[in-house]
């Protein structure tokens, strides 16, 4: 069916319940609970209030099976015509999938052991005018998934659980940090010169100082400045902002964490990465490891180091004193750059670069356990897996 039709349809009901008396948009909410706790703590015959988003709904003649999702969860409402009482029973014909209740009733298992409420009474909360997108599939589309959020979290449930553990591990982030005497802060979003990173800014302009800012591509020289001011230890989990490329993995609008302390080393700064990164990981997840793509990665401490120049010298046979000629000579003998006549120094570190990648995707392709690793200058050294 076509989505106009199904719109007018809805219209149709809509305008129905309308002549009907019935608020389909009311401006209270009964007292209710989460029906994850309902279903934690299931006791049958307990007597239960819950709100939330029609997702399914089966007529079997005098009786509607009905499920019923909120934030926490999901379960069954059993909807029997002659328990709901006659006024309410008209109402049923008139519910569509996505519309949003409030039911109250009685728990209690079906046959099969399904966890269901047998409905008392209900209440439209609000009367959805639109279907679902791909109600039994969820939706699909990796543009409309990117560009319209909401229909992502409402047809794909797997979404939403990636929401919340973001939620959880910027919370245990700043328990992290907190704990070990950082103090969280907020420094200036727009900027007068884009600074503390390379990037490509968006440009605005002030029209109370007739200046031209830019939005933040990094938070770093505030961030300094507050050591400068003597604040030892400092961080921001921040909005910064980049004009470059859009994809599903690259967003210019992003989240990122910068933390800065005083009388410390690079050591330090690696000791502190491992550690928050594995506090997170059994803050969230219970464990020191992490699954992907089908790969264990294991997070416990201490992580390897290796040396950039030394990787580089093994892979390539790059010395970090040769000059461009002798660096693009070796690479042209591992069969790289073969069209090339002269590069700079950051054009050879790019190939380089491209090329390592592919060859570290191979090593976690080959290998079941992958390794947190820190690439250091200049220590030597070589990977050992």
């Amino acid at each position: 069916m076509d989505i106009n039709e199904i719109v007018q349809q809805r219209i149709a009901k809509l305008e129905a319940l309308k002549e009907k008396k019935v608020p389909v948009y009311p401006a209270t909410v009964p007292v209710h609970d989460t029906i994850g706790s309902v279903l934690a703590s299931f006791e049958e015959g307990k007597k239960v209030t819950l709100c939330g988003r029609i997702m399914a709904n089966r007529g079997h003649g005098k009786v509607n099976f009905m499920d019923l999702r909120d934030t926490t969860g999901k379960i069954q409402l059993y909807v029997k015509r002659d328990v709901v009482g006659e006024e309410k029973a008209s109402l049923i014909e008139q519910l569509d999938i996505a519309d949003i209740l409030s039911v109250s009733g009685e728990l209690f298992k079906t046959h099969t052991g399904e966890f269901t409420v047998k409905v008392m009474d209900f209440t439209i909360l609000a009367k959805a005018l639109r279907p679902l997108p791909e109600k039994w599939h969820g939706l699909k589309d990796v543009e409309v998934r990117y560009r319209q959020r909401y229909l992502d979290l409402l047809s794909n449930e797997d979404v939403k659980k990636v929401f919340l553990l973001r939620a959880k591990i910027i919370r245990a982030i700043r328990n992290f940090l907190d704990e070990k005497g950082f103090l969280e802060v907020e420094t200036p979003m727009m900027h007068d010169i884009a600074g503390g990173a390379a990037g490509r800014p968006f440009k605005t302009f002030h029209n109370e100082y007739s200046m031209d800012l830019y939005l933040r591509i990094a938070p770093e020289l505030y961030l300094k400045r507050l050591l400068v001011g003597g604040f030892d230890r400092v961080y921001e989990i921040n909005r910064s902002f980049r004009n470059e490329g859009v994809s599903t993995r690259h967003n210019p609008e992003f989240t990122m964490l910068e933390v800065y302390q005083a009388y410390a080393n690079c050591e330090d700064m690696i000791n502190l990465t491992q550690d928050l990164i594995c506090y997170v990981a059994k803050e969230v997840l219970g464990k020191e490891e992490l699954m992907s793509q089908g790969k264990a990665i294991a997070l416990k401490t201490p992580w390897v180091r290796q040396s950039f120049a030394g990787l580089v010298k093994d892979k390539f046979g790059i010395e970090p004193s040769d000059d461009p000629d002798k660096m693009l000579e070796k690479l042209q003998a591992k069969g790289l750059a073969k069209d090339k006549n002269r590069l700079s120094r950051s054009q050879i570190n790019k190939i380089i670069e491209i090329r390592w990648r592919r060859v570290y995707r191979l090593i976690r392709y080959l290998s079941r356990i992958i390794l947190p690793v820190f690439v250091l200058w200049p220590r030597p050294g070589k990977i050992t897996l």
